[in-house]
């Protein structure tokens, strides 16, 4: 028998290689492509906003000094709420013009890394100073009064009406003597409704939120004659994608302005209406998320569709927030998840967000 003899070491090299080619081959052949991204909006600002130093201390002396408030206005590039302040509410002739006379508006990108000093005197850039104010949502605005605090916070898109009311009630100072819901339910639009919208996966009372279920808690604050809640409801949790999310999970709903009886998940016995106050619950609908020890987790406050309300769901229930404080940043890496699988991604519908080669497709 003759003996074998050694291949050299690039032989065997080459070996391998084919073998690794042949391997992959096939993958690479099927791999799908990445999938569209829809409903971001490019958004030019108006040029009436304030060209500021980002010294915010001196902006509120400049505003108050010319009888106006300071507003600062976080947005972030392509994001179609920002898009929507701008085109949807600044584009009305009396909200522009009210912007104008009573307020100085900065901008602020969420990720810029401008030198802006606090009030106070600390120094950050746009993105930590965002972190800081844990800036979840664009638009954010902050509305500062004379005293240098912050006398209304907007997380997030409200629409035209509701939009209005809020600048009157800081324009006319009425933070002195109510609450922006009190303000907002006295001056906002409603609808003939005069009821709450019920849906099969909300609990029953008795509201004891102090019970322990294992799972996350929302609560739903509501109210009557409310065409924000509407929307919702009908155009949003109808949604299945939305629903698989919150089935997940116990969810109540209240009325904001009930004397229902609720033990809240610190275990106090109050009433939705006392409650809903000491939550500085300023908007109908609102959902306060909680996690599964009761600790407060995250809200949504404004008028959102589809996608990001079934990812701010997601991301209570996968429990992100304790490694991904920003939710922005959840969000877009959750929507570079589905791409890199073929799915084609919409943030800015109503109906279905997620879609494979036109077809609707269900992702848990």
């Amino acid at each position: 028998m003759q003996p074998r003899t050694r291949r050299p070491l690039t032989v065997w090299l080459g070996v391998s290689i084919a073998w690794l080619l042949v391997a992959i081959a096939p993958a690479t052949a099927t791999e799908l492509p990445l999938g569209e991204f829809r409903g971001d909006i490019e958004t030019i600002h108006p040029d009436w906003f304030k060209q500021s130093f980002l010294d915010f201390e001196e902006d509120i002396a400049e505003s108050t000094a010319a009888g106006r408030r300071l507003v600062l206005y976080f947005w972030q590039t392509g994001c179609p709420y920002c898009n929507a302040l701008v085109e949807h509410n600044f584009a009305q002739r009396d909200i522009a013009g009210t912007m104008q006379e009573h307020f100085d508006l900065v901008a602020i990108n969420m990720w810029g890394d401008r030198e802006v000093v606090q009030v106070g005197g600390r120094s950050f850039t746009e993105k930590t100073l965002a972190a800081a104010l844990k800036v979840q949502y664009t638009p954010t605005l902050l509305f500062f009064g004379e005293g240098r605090n912050v006398v209304l916070r907007l997380n997030g898109y409200l629409p035209p009406d509701a939009f209005r009311a809020a600048l009157e009630y800081v324009y006319s100072r009425a933070e002195m003597t109510s609450s922006f819901n009190e303000f907002l339910a006295l001056h906002g639009a409603g609808t003939e409704s005069g009821t709450l919208h019920n849906e099969k996966f909300f609990a029953p009372p008795p509201f004891d939120l102090n019970t322990r279920s294992g799972r996350p808690l929302a609560v739903f604050f509501e109210q009557a004659r409310c065409r924000q809640c509407d929307t919702l409801h009908q155009k949003v949790l109808t949604q299945p994608i939305v629903r698989a999310q919150i089935e997940k999970m116990r969810a109540v709903q209240l009325d904001l302005w009930s004397d229902t009886p609720v033990t809240t998940p610190d275990g106090r016995a109050t009433t939705a209406r006392t409650w809903a106050r000491e939550l500085a619950v300023n908007f109908a609908p609102t959902v306060v998320f909680f996690d599964a020890d009761g600790q407060e987790v995250i809200r949504l406050e404004a008028a959102f569709k589809t996608f990001h309300t079934q990812g701010i769901f997601r991301y209570v229930l996968e429990q992100a927030y304790q490694m991904q404080p920003s939710f922005q940043r959840y969000l877009s890496d959750f929507a570079e998840r589905l791409r890199e699988q073929g799915y084609d991604v919409d943030i800015w519908s109503y109906g279905q967000p997620v879609t494979r080669a036109g077809k609707t497709v269900m992702i848990d």
